[in-house]
């Protein structure tokens, strides 16, 4: 079992999928270097880089079913 997301993590993941939907993949590295000027602390980048990147491995496996 994983670890549990804070409501500000899942919040600023999904608003800025929303904003950005096609500047981000479901690579984590490269989501992390696209939010290093966004987020201030380093945590909650890495926390934010990767909840984006399972979102969009969930989003693709659907559009694939």
């Amino acid at each position: 079992m994983g670890r549990i997301k804070s409501k500000i993590v899942k919040r600023t993941a999904k608003t800025l999928i929303s904003i950005e939907n096609n500047k981000f993949t479901d690579k984590y590295e490269d989501n992390k270097k696209l939010l290093t000027g966004l987020m201030p602390s380093k945590k909650v980048r890495n926390q934010v880089a990767g909840y984006i990147a399972r979102l969009k491995k969930i989003g693709t496996k659907a559009k694939t079913e």
